[in-house]
């Protein structure tokens, strides 16, 4: 991995969704370091008046639902008017959710499908314009999960999916206004999200202790920022985290398979029902930490 300078994003200004904790909350305070300014949106104001805090006049934040393309794209304009211009963007914003297609419920699996997609499209649209006049950089937050799927996940896994698509059509689409976007792919990194899911779901952590690498491992939330930032410097089209997800990527079509097949139904036979009975029990489909309310700034 490249070693960045100290003044590496001097003058310039970063434009976060989820920024309120794990590894948008990291990228902040990393980028602020190496000399930049960051615009921190999410949904826990709370949080995010602590970290500007933090970060002092290199920071401001604006509570936004990337569900709400209205208090995006006021959210987006006015981090550019405060800063006077948006450089980068990460599209970070994301949740994952418990349970099978059979047994989430509607608003659950939508949910998931609107943050990690809608919002990546609502957080673009409105970021674009102003990328446009710096000949900017948006980051695209995917995940292994694109191309590696696991039980229990499905509205994630198709999510990440989408959100992969949605990012490589729109990189053609912005091309010629001198905007770069990339496509970030974290396998499991160690934040809230992983942290939660594997003490609510013993077996999801059982079951990825089976997977082959790099779906096994978790990544420290440094390292992935690290990642991120040299992506940024390089403005890379891709930003594998850690680089063992780019076999994943390469490898896919072997990986679901019907010569796979065999395995994973062997591992799902008794897996998913366990699953399945963990999540009853939890009486919840997503992590203990994520805002349910519709609040919009």
């Amino acid at each position: 991995m490249a070693t960045l300078s100290p003044s590496a994003f001097s003058g310039k200004v970063a434009l976060i969704t989820g920024a309120a904790r794990g590894i948008g909350a990291h990228t902040a305070r990393e980028f602020v370091a190496y000399g930049g300014k960051v615009a921190l949106l999410g949904l826990e104001p709370d949080l995010l008046a602590q970290l500007a805090e933090e970060l002092g006049d290199d920071a401001a934040w604006w509570e936004a639902d990337v569900r709400d393309g209205e208090a995006i794209a006021q959210a987006v304009d006015s981090a550019a008017e405060h800063f006077g211009r948006l450089d980068y963007v990460l599209a970070n914003a994301g949740i994952a959710s418990y349970g099978t297609v059979r047994q989430i419920d509607d608003s659950a699996f939508e949910r998931v499908i609107d943050i990690n997609i809608n919002g990546v499209f609502r957080t673009a649209k409105h970021a674009i314009p102003h990328l446009q006049r710096t000949r900017g950089y948006l980051l695209v937050v995917s995940s292994l999960a694109a191309f590696s799927n696991i039980a229990g996940l499905a509205p994630y896994a198709a999510s990440k999916a989408g959100c992969e698509s949605l990012a490589v059509a729109m990189r053609q689409e912005v091309a010629h206004l001198g905007i770069t976007v990339g496509i970030c792919h974290p396998s499991w990194i160690d934040t809230d999200i992983v942290r939660g899911a594997e003490n609510d779901l013993p077996t999801f952590k059982a079951i990825r202790s089976k997977l082959p690498y790099p779906a096994n491992s978790t990544t420290s939330v440094e390292e992935c920022v690290e990642h991120i930032l040299t992506g940024f410097a390089k403005r890379k089209a891709r930003v594998y985290v850690p680089k063992g997800v780019l076999i994943a990527n390469w490898s896919k079509a072997f990986v679901n398979s019907p010569a796979t097949w065999p395995y994973v139904r062997r591992l799902t036979r008794k897996t998913v029902p366990q699953l399945e009975a963990e999540v009853d029990a939890l009486g919840r489909y997503h992590h203990s930490h994520v805002p349910m309310t519709d609040r919009h700034s």
